[in-house]
């Protein structure tokens, strides 16, 4: 059985720039250490990147934290796109929440998941059908 903790871009930035970002890098990373704890594997959905990402110059923290932990990218597919369209429909959501979407649809692709998030309204809205995926605020 596959378990996954699915990092959002709110989990990203608190794990890539822990100083500046306090109790929610502490959350951050007792998530992440009980992650690994459990041997889950950790994702981020590649469209978070572009939440995060800001050019070179200023992504070095975040290449960092990709590079050596066992976070892995996870590419969208077809069926994760569908699948986070389906979600948006089902929530009554804007594709605004795209990112939102695509996370809760990567979450879909394991046996059971957890959603580190800062945005926690938007997220349990649209994953609240799915009982194989929480959601923990960072």
């Amino acid at each position: 059985m596959a378990e996954a903790l699915i990092l959002d871009s709110e989990a990203i930035n608190a794990l890539a720039r822990a100083r500046e970002r306090g109790v929610l890098a502490e959350r951050a990373r007792a998530i992440l250490a009980t992650a690994c704890e459990r041997r889950a594997l950790v994702r981020v959905p590649s469209p978070v990147l572009a939440e995060v990402c800001r050019g070179s110059r200023f992504d070095a923290a975040i290449n960092r934290l990709l590079l050596g932990r066992g976070i892995a990218v996870c590419d969208l597919t077809r069926v994760i796109s569908q699948r986070a369209g389906e979600i948006l429909h089902k929530g009554k959501l804007s594709s605004r929440h795209a990112v939102d979407a695509f996370v809760v649809a990567t979450a879909l692709e394991f046996d059971s998941a957890v959603i580190a998030t800062g945005d926690e309204d938007d997220i349990e809205r649209l994953a609240a059908p799915f009982r194989n995926v929480r959601v923990f605020r960072v």
